[in-house]
């Protein structure tokens, strides 16, 4: 269909169609015509594109969870039909759809979608030509599927070790860092596949010990500290062209001292974002069923007090009849101006033009399966994981060493990142032995492990967030494996501060990431096939106090 003039558009809408334009939503099931009973509590209709034509939506988010990533064909079917009924109701406007394609921890499109290291392993690589270069593989397999919005990359700054949420979701803890890769993401998504980017989470999530999922946090810093470290990243993006900006549901007193989350917030996001930054796209709420959004408002008067704000995308409110009837009364009694709410539905639907939303709202079924995870963008990431392994501490009398005719035994947390240093280690002549422990070992699994080490010549652990309260069994595990006499080597997968709890490692590595791609550039690694490029995105903390490794260090 023919790109329409936003302004007669918008001017022939009737009210219910604006608002509904306003709402991105999850819904559940993975053909937009087939029933599926999880909708009707929520929305008191069954099928997904009954949901899109009773509230005009403006937007669909997709999760494997709720069915619509079970593979690239099946999505891509999913979001044709979801688009067909945006397009044959009300004012026939084409959705966005959208996800969470961090890749690292948080990647929604498996396989055989291409799976790449995740931001910080991006930014122990320190390559901006890598970080665009995921962003645009990445965004080509969405496009393909009838993704056209990422809610990634992640801006925020990790200078807080205990940070529950962002970790390694952020490319580190420098800000010229994180600026830097966060510019070039959005230009490897944008550019380069035509999928929107939405940097989050605004104002900066990167120092607190809260997760926002299931509480408010509060961000200390003054305002000369978060001009220094937190804005810088956004402005990144806002000068690449991000075309929308995510809001966090966190208190930052200097920028609001009224004890408002961000996401509600007047003088954070219109005055902030769009007067200080100068940011003119779509701007996005974080998912309001989280409960650092709803811990002082009725889920209606979020949805209101959101759009008073200053956003204009209401994500996955938990109650959808509440927060479609509130907006529609405030509108109604004038507490929400027409001019308001016409000023949000304008850039949304100039955002859909500028995708080519409303020209070709349908993808080719048949073209997915020779886009989706090619070989050469699986070669691509290979190499982009390669260059983010840090190695931090080698015996070098265990480390590098000659895989072929050793037996290898790799344990410790996550299956798809032991199994991909025992598939690489094997490739490579050894005889490995595999056991995954999890995050927290049980007396049976480190008895076992102990067995499998005292059979190897050489030992591989993974930890996750082993040096955190709820890590100690992770740490017993090591202590064990060490006690064999066997050559240990420490993987650590995702956060690796975990360094600074196992203090008698003598071989140690980060990965930032237990995906399978990140524990075979792991094991070419501790085989020596490769030499390690990866440094410090962040600095660890000793134990005591102080620094163990500064930002920067790796060794080569």
């Amino acid at each position: 269909m023919a790109a329409p003039d936003v302004r007669a558009l918008v001017a022939r809408m009737t009210v219910r169609q604006k608002v509904g334009q306003l709402f991105v939503q999850q819904v559940y099931g993975s053909s937009a015509a087939a029933a599926d009973r999880r909708n009707l509590p929520l929305y008191g209709v069954a099928t997904p594109a009954q949901v899109v034509a009773k509230y005009h939506l403006g937007g669909i988010v997709y999760f494997g969870w709720a069915g619509q990533l079970s593979t690239p064909a099946r999505t891509a079917a999913l979001s044709n039909g979801l688009q067909r009924a945006a397009l044959t109701s009300g004012a026939r406007v084409p959705l966005q759809i959208a996800t969470d394609q961090e890749q690292g921890p948080v990647r929604r499109l498996g396989p055989p979608a291409t799976e790449l290291p995740g931001a910080m392993a991006l930014g122990a690589g320190r390559g901006t030509a890598d970080a665009r270069s995921a962003a645009a593989i990445t965004g080509s397999d969405l496009r393909a599927v009838g993704i056209d919005t990422n809610y990634a990359p992640v801006a925020d700054v990790n200078v807080n070790p205990a940070n529950p949420v962002i970790g390694v979701r952020a490319f580190g803890g420098s800000t010229a860092l994180v600026a830097s890769m966060v510019a070039a993401q959005v230009a490897g998504f944008e550019k380069d596949a035509n999928v929107s980017t939405a940097v989050k989470h605004f104002p900066g999530h990167g120092d607190t010990s809260v997760d926002s999922h299931t509480g408010l946090p509060v961000i200390s810093h003054g305002l000369a500290t978060w001009n220094r470290v937190d804005a810088p990243p956004f402005r990144s993006a806002v000068a690449a062209g991000t075309d929308l900006v995510m809001t966090g549901h966190l208190v930052v007193p200097a920028l609001d001292p009224s004890g408002e989350p961000a996401t509600l917030s007047r003088p954070i996001v219109t005055d902030t974002l769009r007067g200080r930054l100068g940011f003119r796209g779509v701007v996005v709420s974080d998912s309001l069923a989280m409960a650092g959004v709803r811990s002082r408002h009725s889920d209606g008067e979020v949805a209101v007090r959101a759009v008073l704000a200053g956003v204009d995308q209401l994500l996955m409110p938990p109650k959808m009849d509440e927060a479609y009837s509130a907006v529609l009364g405030a509108v109604a009694s004038g507490r929400i101006s027409r001019a308001r709410l016409d000023a949000s539905v304008t850039r949304i639907l100039t955002l859909k033009r500028a995708r080519g939303l409303f020209a070709r709202p349908y993808v080719d079924v048949a073209r997915v399966a020779r886009v989706v995870g090619t070989r050469a963008h699986a070669a691509r990431a290979e190499a982009i994981a390669n260059r983010g392994v840090t190695l931090l501490r080698r015996d070098p009398r265990a480390t590098p060493f000659a895989p072929r005719g050793r037996r290898v035994a790799v344990v410790g947390f996550g299956a798809d990142v032991t199994a991909g240093l025992a598939t690489e280690l094997t490739r490579r002549g050894a005889r490995t032995t595999r056991l995954v422990t999890g995050a927290t070992p049980t007396a049976a699994q480190q008895r076992a492990a102990v067995a499998a080490a005292r059979r190897a010549d050489r030992v591989v652990v993974t930890t996750m967030n082993a040096s955190r309260p709820a890590g100690a069994a992770q740490r017993r595990l090591v202590a064990a494996l060490r006690a064999t006499g066997r050559p240990v080597a420490v993987v650590a997968v995702r956060e690796p501060y975990d360094l600074a709890a196992l203090p008698a490692t003598r071989t140690y590595l980060a990965t930032y990431g237990w995906g399978a791609v990140s524990g075979r550039a792991a094991a070419r690694v501790l085989s020596g096939a490769i030499r390690p490029q990866g440094r410090l995105p962040v600095s660890l903390p000793a134990a005591g106090g102080g620094t163990l490794a500064p930002y920067g260090s790796g060794l080569r």
